[in-house]
């Protein structure tokens, strides 16, 4: 069924990119049937005003409370049993409430992933997702926090293992790791990991992330209810310096805590996501939620193992 799926963008924990609300996920083990698909329209806010400056917690006066807003639209269809194709496209918007920095508003990036159920035996499931991402409108990737994305292309793997009991306790856990592709701002130089490049071509940092998911899921999946652990990091890149922007090139990292419910008695569903940021680095300390409206299409019922 439809879920929350935030790490692409971005998913990322990143001083500018909300956790967003994304569909029936890579990271879970519930799958829509053959010829069955799930329609789902999120509408997501994340808002912070404190932020790491590498490992030092501070508060800028000139941008007051940043908040970033989403819409996303994703579709969750079952190609077999055991395959299914996730596609997703958000509209995201920033603010910040004091200063003079300008939001920014627009469709980011579109994503695309093949979940597959490698194998299953005595409740416990293996199961492995790949996923590509692109953005699709021209924005601006290096006016950060401000930014609505990073404007980078992205290819992600992740191995799932889920565990579910016959009372409908069920564990999830599962790893990943994201290439990014370099990017191209509208500079001629820049200043990263203390030197300066005469370029306007950019390196991302790749990223890991990892979480773990402890719920129930009822039988027919009319209701489902779930805490979390999130982990996200950069596998390298540099910190922001003192009293200056963030940059694409940042070592963001960060460990959120929060909770999903989902009731869905027939085709038509409502879900709900909340999470907290613990601890971070490079990254603003934000709160986030999102709501979500779903709607099965199709003959038969979503499956979970």
């Amino acid at each position: 069924m439809i879920r929350t799926f935030y790490k692409r963008f971005r998913f990322l924990g990143l001083l500018a990119i909300p956790m967003i609300g994304k569909a029936q996920m890579p990271h879970d083990a519930i799958y829509m049937p053959k010829k069955t698909a799930c329609i789902a329209l999120s509408y997501g806010s994340s808002s912070w005003n404190n932020y790491w400056e590498n490992t030092l917690k501070r508060e800028n006066l000139n941008i007051g409370t940043h908040t970033t807003t989403n819409a996303m639209l994703m579709v969750a269809g079952g190609i077999t049993n055991r395959l299914n194709l996730i596609v997703g496209l958000p509209y995201v918007q920033t603010k910040a409430s004091a200063g003079n920095l300008m939001g920014q508003s627009g469709v980011q990036d579109l994503s695309v992933w093949l979940k597959y159920k490698l194998a299953e035996a005595r409740g416990l499931s293996l199961h492995v997702a790949g996923g590509v991402s692109t953005p699709v409108t021209d924005y601006v990737p290096d006016f950060m926090p401000m930014s609505i994305g990073l404007q980078c292309r992205t290819a992600t793997g992740r191995v799932t293992l889920h565990y579910l009991h016959k009372s409908g306790i069920y564990f999830t856990g599962h790893g990943s790791y994201t290439y990014r592709s370099n990017i191209r701002v509208d500079r001629d130089a820049y200043q990263a990991d203390g030197r300066v490049f005469n370029t306007n071509a950019v390196r991302v940092p790749n990223a890991t992330d990892a979480a773990a998911r402890l719920g129930f899921l009822s039988k027919g999946q009319k209701i489902q209810v779930e805490g979390f652990v999130e982990q996200f990091s950069c596998v390298d890149g540099d910190n922001i310096r003192r009293n200056d922007m963030p940059f694409p090139t940042n070592n963001m990292r960060m460990v959120s805590v929060g909770g999903y419910a989902k009731f869905q008695p027939k085709r038509l569903g409502i879900n709900a996501r909340f999470a907290h940021v613990t601890s971070g680095l490079n990254v603003g300390q934000s709160t986030s939620f999102m709501v979500g409206l779903l709607w099965i299409v199709g003959p038969k019922a979503p499956k979970g193992n």
